[in-house]
């Protein structure tokens, strides 16, 4: 081979590598821009493999359901994660708003209209107790809803006695299915979706909660009273709570003060599954619901499977951990 033709297939070799690279830096790129959704749809390809009756059309229902309550949380803990928060107590403020439903309901007999918005008013001023502890008080967010995780437990078991409250029947029909077969909790957590989604990209508490999330100081410097925003982000966080808490109550037919236990955690992971960063600002409502979405898919297809709960467990962390990675690694891509 002449040297005129070896230099022309060596420059021609030089010029496809380029293009090979870009190929191979924008497929990165999009795994990790779309990296829940396509971890999603490859974990339900996995499991319809593995297990015929994951596919049941009942079944998938059911995961919608076990993904409902965890969503709904999930939804108001974007709030704060995207301002670069975390609220431990959503888990204890579900279980106080519940129970004080039931407990005005059916202990005291007040209408089931203001039972309801009694519960929702407490899980409201959960938040805006947090918020206040962080912005005004100035403790670091971990252990301000640390200490309204244990509040909020040790006081829905002092109203309750210790013991399950039946709930309202009214309200209880939020467990119920439309139909025959469509769940109300996947129709509330669609509805609540829609609201967070709203609440995010339509609104000035929204685009604080970015501007917050990515740089406080330049936030305040900007004109925007951090301060104030943050009572708004955790009381928003209480109130989505307090919304998890009575449809969680509505499918058990009672409050139960025990109810919800870790589901703070299961929030927290599927918000950062999803796409969020712990860091702040980033972080989208479509993203959390498909990490809850993952979360029940996970545990449905392992519980067919009849894996044990113990490796569920160790499932469900690895999960997370990759969920983390690859958040490094979009934000390293980022830069």
């Amino acid at each position: 081979m002449s040297t005129e033709v070896k230099t022309g297939v060596a420059a021609e070799a030089v010029g496809r590598a380029p293009d090979r690279d870009g190929l191979a830096n924008w497929l990165g790129r999009a795994v990790l821009r779309n990296g829940p959704l396509g971890g999603l749809i490859a974990l339900v390809v996995v499991m319809a493999v593995l297990s015929r009756d994951f596919l049941n059309g009942q079944n998938l229902l059911n995961v919608g359901v076990q993904a409902s309550v965890t969503a709904i949380l999930a939804f108001g803990v974007t709030f704060v994660i995207v301002s670069a928060g975390i609220d431990l107590s959503v888990g204890s403020v579900a279980a106080l708003s519940a129970t004080v439903v039931a407990w005005a309901a059916t202990g005291e007999g007040l209408p089931v209209w203001m039972a309801v918005l009694l519960g929702l008013a407490v899980g409201a001023a959960s938040g805006l107790v947090s918020g206040a502890l962080v912005a005004y008080g100035k403790l670091p967010a971990f252990i301000a809803t640390l200490a309204m995780l244990s509040v909020g437990r040790g006081l829905a078991l002092v109203i309750s006695g210790g013991s399950p409250i039946a709930f309202p029947g009214a309200v209880a029909a939020l467990g119920d299915t439309l139909g025959g077969w469509l769940p109300v909790p996947v129709l509330v957590m669609i509805v609540m979706g829609l609201v967070a989604a709203l609440i995010l990209a339509r609104t000035y508490s929204g685009r604080a909660m970015f501007a917050i999330g990515g740089n406080e100081e330049a936030a305040r410097l900007s004109g925007i009273h951090v301060k104030r925003r943050k009572l708004v982000i955790y009381a928003l966080s209480g109130l989505f709570a307090a919304v998890a808490g009575i449809v969680l109550a509505a499918r058990l037919t009672s409050a139960q003060p025990q109810a919800a236990t870790g589901y703070e955690l299961d929030a927290i992971a599927a918000v950062v599954i999803g796409g969020a960063s712990l860091s702040g600002g980033s972080g989208k409502a479509s993203g959390t619901l498909i990490g809850a979405l993952i979360l029940a898919v996970l545990r449905n297809g392992l519980n067919l499977l009849s894996v044990s709960a113990f490796w569920q467990q160790v499932a469900t962390g690895l999960v997370i951990a990759l969920a983390v990675l690859l958040d490094t690694l979009r934000r390293r891509s980022a830069r």
